[in-house]
């Protein structure tokens, strides 16, 4: 059996995760710390095999004002707790990085991509691992992922965003985009078996197919019954903006798609039906709440 602490307690993936291997409770024993209160400190860290850190600050405006906390959460916070997993036993260390380390909007990311975070948030999560994999030898392995975007049922950020958008709007640009991004039972998936098979080194997990924002849209608008008229009219205006939002929605921005190959299969759920299990799963909690269940 293998012992996991997740570093993060009631974080999205974490929580996802956690859940994911407690489907097989012979072969996992699961727990979660809360970061916040620095409790975990005095927590021993020695009777467990795996630590899955996913403690940061993410989905928050970065100001002047709170551009430290950035450092001190996502770089020192992840160091420290590396640092006190290795000094307890513990055999592998799972960090959650993010593409953000490459610091471009749009493009096609490979293994020559040079690492030039342009944000708080990219430049910590670097630091971060830069330092952690100081910290390995034969008997402490780190395992760093570096996924794209992740959504979901109860995701955070610009997924939630656009899926509001394309339940609203009746019509939307088709520009044939492509975009990386991972399902969260996917990524769930994927670090079970990156714990499994105690993997280290540099992992960039991504959904099998590159997704177009207009046939996300499409998709998502049809899971509520609704449809969304695709023009090209607006096309020519949207790709002369350089904007950080026109950017994020309209452009490419991938992972080249051998990075993401390993020798094991971690894609459970194909892009169609992981849109229709977030949307319906989402607009049944909707309901739910209306109606006044818990």
């Amino acid at each position: 059996m293998k012992r996991v602490l997740i570093t993060g307690k009631n974080s999205y993936i974490g929580t996802s995760v956690e859940n994911w291997l407690k489907k097989e409770p012979s072969k996992y024993d699961v727990d979660s710390v809360d970061m916040k209160d620095g409790l975990f400190r005095e927590k021993d860290f020695s009777k467990y095999d795996v630590v899955f850190h996913v403690a940061g600050i993410a989905h928050i405006k970065e100001t002047k004002a709170n551009k430290h906390l950035y450092y001190e959460v996502n770089r020192d916070l992840a160091y420290e707790t590396a640092k006190k997993a290795k000094e307890e036993g513990v055999r592998q260390f799972v960090f959650l990085s993010s593409m953000s380390v490459y610091g471009i909007e749009f493009g096609v990311i490979d293994n020559s991509t040079l690492l030039k975070p342009n944000s708080s948030y990219g430049k910590s999560k670097l630091q971060a691992e830069e330092l952690i994999r100081q910290l390995e030898d034969k008997s402490f392995s780190i395992a760093t992922i570096r996924p794209p975007m992740v959504y979901g049922k109860g995701c955070k950020g610009n997924y939630t965003r656009l899926s509001g958008f394309a339940i609203k709007t009746p019509i939307f640009p088709n520009i044939r985009n492509k975009r990386s991004m991972i399902f969260i039972d996917n990524l769930s998936q994927f670090v079970k078996q990156v714990i499994d098979n105690e993997s280290s080194g540099l992992f960039f997990p991504q959904n099998a197919e590159y997704v177009a924002t207009s046939d996300m849209v499409q998709l998502i608008a049809s899971a509520h019954g609704k449809k969304v008229i695709m023009t090209k009219l607006f096309n020519p205006f949207l790709r002369i903006l350089n904007i950080s939002m026109v950017n994020k929605m309209f452009r490419d921005l991938v992972y080249e798609k051998s990075m993401s190959e390993y020798d094991f299969d971690y894609r459970v759920c194909n892009f169609k039906e992981s849109i229709l299990k977030t949307e319906t799963a989402k607009g049944s909690e909707e309901n739910s709440e209306k109606r006044g269940i818990n």
